[in-house]
């Protein structure tokens, strides 16, 4: 490990995959709960094409990129908003028109640039400099502060938009902030996992929160932990097994998802066992019955032998000690699951 960081080169590249798998995921779960999952991949075939347009005018490649992307991302929710496209529709459009003018643009680059292409392609990170971190690093906490300060607005838009636009929430709006927010990930994770690639670390942490999230806010967090897991641990793997970094990333990551599937299942095995121990219950409580008792909610629960029951509908649940109540093994999962806005505060 001493050996790695003392190479400045590999101490930038781990500085710009923390600041990518911190605001990835941020911004990814608002696409996995409007089922845009692949508007990263879009917004990367654009950005390609910013890309080249800056390799070819000899500007910054990061900031044409970020315009190209942006743009395009903004186009998109116009047309999706104020057309009769659909979003998919919308979504391979971008596709298609950002790989077009790519290539286009790509065959007007001399050979020997063309290897700078490749490298954002499926990211470069060992050619990370100071400098890309720093913009990087501000590129990020714009997301980050966006992102928390909108964060319960852009829930409520992502779950339902008719109830948030009855609500009188700015829907058009809103929906271009997340499309701006998405093309600034884009652009800030290009050197570090590659335009083809970045979709991944967007929606794979976010996948693997939801199996063992409770709330929109834990799978937040969850996200967030798990996406800066793999997004380092990708860079530091890749450092040690001499592979490509933005592969190690995605491979991580899925393993992650695996990891954490095998985590969701085994937990609501187990709550649902305890929830079976609780049904058979023959103890009845009440007042009186000598067990302690628990306010928890609207509801009281009672300590009996190590476990906290709580009365429901004719037999007992069974909660944990501190105070949260195991999922129940029907309970809707976090995607798709129409909420209040106020539920992404909790």
């Amino acid at each position: 490990m001493s050996e790695m960081l003392s190479l400045e080169f590999m101490r930038n590249a781990l500085l710009a995959a923390f600041v990518v798998g911190l605001a990835a995921p941020m911004v990814g779960i608002f696409l996995v709960q409007r089922r845009l999952s692949l508007i990263g991949d879009g917004l990367g075939h654009v950005a390609l094409a910013g890309v080249a347009i800056g390799v070819v005018t000899q500007s910054s490649p990061v900031w044409t990129a970020l315009l190209a992307a942006a743009a395009a991302g903004v186009t998109i929710e116009l047309v999706r908003a104020r057309g009769r496209t659909s979003g998919d529709v919308a979504l391979a459009l971008m596709f298609y028109g950002g790989i077009a003018a790519g290539v286009v643009i790509i065959n007007k680059v001399d050979g020997a640039q063309t290897g700078n292409l490749t490298g954002y392609l499926f990211g470069a990170i060992t050619t990370t400099t100071r400098a890309d971190v720093i913009v990087f690093s501000v590129l990020s906490a714009v997301i980050v502060g966006v992102v928390l300060v909108l964060r319960q607005r852009l829930f409520a838009v992502a779950g339902d938009e008719e109830y948030a636009r009855a609500s009188g929430l700015p829907v058009l709006a809103l929906n271009i902030v997340l499309a701006i927010l998405t093309a600034v990930t884009v652009v800030v994770a290009m050197r570090v996992i590659g335009l083809l690639l970045i979709s991944a670390l967007m929606i794979i942490p976010n996948a693997a929160a939801q199996q063992v999230a409770v709330s929109f806010r834990s799978a937040l967090w969850w996200a967030v932990g798990l996406g800066v897991l793999s997004s380092v641990g990708g860079v530091a793997t890749s450092y040690y097994a001499d592979t490509a970094s933005g592969g190690t990333i995605v491979l991580l990551a899925i393993g992650v998802f695996v990891l954490a599937t095998l985590a969701g299942w085994l937990t609501r095995v187990v709550a649902a066992a305890r929830h079976r121990r609780a049904e058979r219950h023959l103890h009845e409580h009440g007042s009186g019955c000598g067990h302690e008792t628990v306010p928890h909610g609207d509801h009281v629960d009672y300590l009996h032998d190590g476990h906290r029951h709580a009365a429901h509908e004719g037999h007992y649940d069974e909660h944990a000690e501190g105070g949260v109540p195991h999922d129940h093994p029907t309970a809707p999962r976090l995607e798709g699951h129409q909420v209040h806005p106020e539920e992404a505060s909790r």
